[in-house]
Formats: structure tokens, sequence, C-alpha cells
């Protein structure tokens, strides 16, 4: 199993080198994205905070999305999760936000998704989304391959502006 500074040494190196910063607005990864970037020594060269936004009121309050801005949108959709990532960025002032949405199992959400469903999206001077579907009803593992795969787009983001 990956540990949590190998989650996040290559972007917490890569964003300490290039002197940018970056803000994480995460759910059912429960902190993990946050934990593997933290886990880097000399992380509060680059991470600012971040949250669980786990439910609506915490969207509401950390992130100060209004209803009105994701009136429309679907839950755990690439749109959402954009929105959520522009939010926490524009929030904490950084150059990179990162968001992730999901359903770790082992039952799906109320909105009708499967459990091993993921949105996650990294928006800063470019910006990425995808969905992740793992078919897997292991919380756990979700929740690794979940932030794995959302430092894999922060650091594949971070690439395209080299």
């Amino acid at each position: 199993m990956t540990t949590l500074d190998e989650l996040g040494a290559r972007v917490g190196a890569l964003l300490k080198d290039r002197g940018e910063t970056v803000a994480v607005a995460e759910s059912s990864t429960g902190g993990l994205i946050s934990a593997g970037l933290l886990a880097v020594p000399g992380a509060s060269a680059y991470f600012l905070g971040g949250g669980v936004i786990y439910t609506l009121a915490a969207r509401r309050a950390l992130l100060g999305l209004p209803d009105e801005v994701l009136k429309g949108l679907k839950p755990l959709t690439e749109d959402y999760v954009l929105a959520c990532a522009g939010a926490v960025r524009e929030r904490l002032d950084t150059t990179w936000g990162i968001a992730e949405l999901g359903a770790a199992g082992p039952t799906g959400t109320r909105y009708g998704h499967p459990a091993g469903l993921s949105a996650i999206a990294v928006v800063g001077p470019v910006q990425q989304a995808k969905m992740i579907e793992t078919g897997s009803a292991d919380r756990e593992g979700n929740m690794w391959t979940f932030a794995g795969t959302a430092l894999a787009l922060l650091e594949s983001a971070i690439g395209e502006t080299a």
C-alpha cells in the first residue's frame, strides 16, 4: 500500500520548486489528499489549507458556494467538482485548487451514484477534471485510489504549465 509521503511527494516537490500553492476541498477521501500533501517535509511552503466538504452545510460554510451557483448542476459531475475546486482556490487565494467528490462505499450516494465513483478537478493556470469508477465497494481502497488519482491529476495539470 502507498504511504502518505509517497502519495504527495512528487506533486509536493513540484509545487515547492515552482513556488506555487494549493488548497484542497475533498469529500469521500476524508482528508487523504491533504494528508498526502502535508506528509512531505516543507509542505508549509505550498499547502495553504483545505477541508473535508462532506455535506451541503460544509460546502456553503467552507467554500462559500451558494446554491444559486450550483443550480442546474448535478452532484458528482465534472462541472460540479470544477466549481468546488475553483471556490477553494479563490477562497484561499492559491495557485491551484483541487476538489474531490465521491462515493467511497460500501454503498452508493443518495443521488443514485454507485460506490467507487468519484469526480475530481483541478483549477489553476489550467483546469482538468475527470471521473473515476473503480467498480469496487471497498471503502478504504476507494479512498486511497481517489486520493492518488486526485494528486496525479494535479501533477498532470502542473505539467501542462511547465
